[in-house]
């Protein structure tokens, strides 16, 4: 069996065709890869040099082929045969740049990078003539009927069509920057609200969906101002269309939602059509779903998250006043439950929540299913999840996932305990599937030293610690009801009004919410500390705590904060990154708190102290 080789000239074949109209138009093109390595810092995108032992070209992966590579089935000095591509021109640079969308591998490593030797043998080759076979009348009369009926029918055919006749349709993964005209087909996977916006330009509109195509590669595209109030009401959800003269850019890794490197843009000079009978051709929305035992690692983290679970309670819708605009904003609770035996609370917001909110409210004894598309992930209490306006809810929607949960939950689900996420983030139980507190144990300098640390998500980390600090002059806790532990303001009248309640009640509670420094042997740091873990810090309630300052004066109120100083604990903590006046601050938060267990810590020591021996 003859050894697979390069296709001789197969840099000029692609050069010589750089936007194929179809796949049908490729021939055999088996090209080598060489110098294969990823784009800057990327794991996920790689370029290498095509070669066919005479030319090479500059050649780009797309994100699709990461795991061939990862896997070893596409390597470097290995074979493979182009399946699919285009050739972009580079700006400022005469050369081109070779895109590949498609290809397979045809062997792996060889020993050397393949070389051809040139030889000038001075003669040239002519293309044979191409012989004619005479046509009869009726033949040609045939042909020529059959070309006006074409005609005719491109002519009678509605845009969209004429575009797929047309149009060579480019998959999303070889989109770039630099590339020239292109036309995608695309399923609305996402559709976010019109919102209005102010900058130091002015005032304008916006609005943003997200796109997938046939291969399941996402895209968010971005619309303002005229384009959105052009597009706003064209594009609808779930359906396909055909899309042509946007721009690409970078995405901003602090705003994008899907699994691009790429933002699309489109302006009132976009051409978008909608694609009649092609939407079995594009896969609905595409979900990466989290269990809710894992939603701590993604707490005020920029990614948001998809969700699947079965629904618990729901409760009436809420009226909440913004503190930007003072606009009310209709809100409602739902808890729904998953496979892990856990519940969470999400909360939905503007039309989720008096729509898709008062059908879940209607069918709750039912417990439907829900899929729940993009939500944020905070720590009010915590943790939470809030809709955003881009996100989408599917009442028992029909995949696998679904038919999963279904089962569970019909089966055994039911009749078995639930417990709240947020009690799971106090516990130290690695059988909940949380860390324990003698997990990813560093010194704070570890963390105050490294000022990247939660840049993309929250890092966690457990530290053996002292309370050195708790200032007396802070605002220590804030006043909740009872009910919720939500925020409540001043009645009319008397009492305290609820805005998460929508009702005044005569009595509240007073909750903590306060900073602290803490320390040990390397450095010292300020943290943030919630309610259940300052209790046992202090030694009391914040009620307790507010009566020893109005009743027994400051001097006992200060000696009680001092009493919880200088007395070893062990932290779970996060590690996130705020801007405040343009500057990134660490921000470190106590998620769990317990004593320092004299003989699990020794049973540590001498673990350690092992483990640094065999090293």
């Amino acid at each position: 069996m003859a050894e697979k080789t390069v296709t001789p000239g197969a840099i000029s074949l692609l050069l010589s065709n750089p936007s194929p109209d179809s796949t049908s138009d490729i021939p055999e093109i088996i090209v080598q890869v060489v110098d294969l390595k990823p784009i800057g810092n990327s794991t996920t995108r790689f370029t290498f040099m095509a070669s066919d032992g005479k030319m090479k070209l500059k050649a780009m992966l797309p994100t699709l082929f990461a795991s061939e590579i990862n896997s070893g089935k596409l390597q470097n000095l290995g074979l493979v045969r182009i399946l699919d591509y285009t050739c972009n021109s580079i700006p400022n640079q005469p050369e081109k740049a070779l895109i590949v969308t498609k290809c397979e591998a045809v062997s792996a490593a060889l020993e050397a990078e393949i070389k051809v030797e040139v030889k000038d043998e001075g003669r040239i080759m002519l293309k044979p003539k191409q012989e004619m076979v005479p046509k009869s009348a009726a033949q040609i009369v045939h042909e020529q009927r059959n070309k006006s009926d074409i005609v005719q029918i491109f002519h009678s055919a509605a845009p969209a069509a004429r575009m797929a006749m047309t149009r060579r349709i480019h998959p999303l993964c070889s989109l770039n920057p630099y590339q020239g005209n292109w036309t995608i087909k695309v399923r609305v996977t996402s559709k976010g609200n019109l919102r209005t916006y102010k900058n130091t330009r002015g005032e304008g509109q916006v609005f943003n969906v997200e796109l997938t195509d046939e291969d399941g590669t996402q895209i968010q595209a971005t619309m303002f101002n005229e384009a959105a109030n052009k597009f706003y009401t064209k594009f609808e959800l779930g359906k396909v269309y055909y899309i042509s003269k946007g721009s690409l850019r970078l995405a901003n890794r602090q705003f994008k939602t899907v699994q691009n490197d790429y933002e699309m843009t489109l302006n009132e000079s976009s051409i978008v059509e909608e694609a009649d009978g092609e939407s079995t051709f594009i896969p609905a929305t595409k979900y990466n779903f989290v269990k809710i035992s894992q939603l701590a690692s993604y707490v005020n983290g920029r990614e948001v998250v998809d969700l699947i679970g079965v629904v618990q309670s729901v409760s009436p819708t809420l009226s909440v006043r913004r503190r930007s605009n003072n606009e009310t904003i209709p809100k409602r609770d739902i808890t729904i439950a998953d496979e892990s035996s856990m519940t969470v609370t999400v909360s939905l917001w503007n039309d989720l929540a008096t729509n898709i909110g008062q059908e879940l409210l209607e069918t709750v004894d039912s417990a439907p299913i829900v899929a729940i598309k993009a939500l944020k992930v905070g720590d009010f209490q915590g943790l939470s999840l809030s809709s955003l306006a881009k996100s989408t809810i599917q009442i028992n929607p029909d995949f696998p996932e679904a038919e999963n949960l279904r089962s569970w939950y019909d089966s055994k689900g039911k009749d078995s305990s639930m417990s709240p996420v947020n009690s799971s983030l106090n516990s130290t139980c690695t059988k909940t599937g949380q860390r324990s507190m003698y997990s990813d144990r560093v010194f704070l300098s570890h963390i105050t030293n490294d000022q990247t640390l939660g840049q993309d998500k929250p890092a966690f980390f457990s530290v053996k610690a002292y309370v050195s600090l708790i200032k007396p002059d802070q605002a220590m806790w804030y006043r909740a009801c009872k009910a919720c532990n939500k925020k409540v303001t001043d009645a009319i009248g008397s009492g305290y009004w609820c805005e998460a309640c929508q009702k005044n009640e005569e009595q509240c509670s007073l909750r903590y919410i306060m900073v602290m420094k803490i320390s040990d042997s390397t450095g010292e740091a300020w943290v943030s500390v919630f309610n259940e873990q300052a209790e046992k810090i202090i030694g009391c309630t914040a009620d307790e705590l507010d009566r020893i300052k109005s009743e027994d004066g400051e001097e006992k109120f200060q000696l009680k904060l001092k009493e919880a100083t200088w007395v070893p604990h062990l932290f779970r903590v996060s590690v996130a990154l705020s801007e405040y006046m343009n500057e990134k601050r660490q921000r470190i938060t106590v998620r769990a708190q317990s004593p320092v267990d004299c003989s699990a810590e020794m049973r540590y020591m001498l673990e350690e102290i092992s483990r640094i021996a065999l090293s």
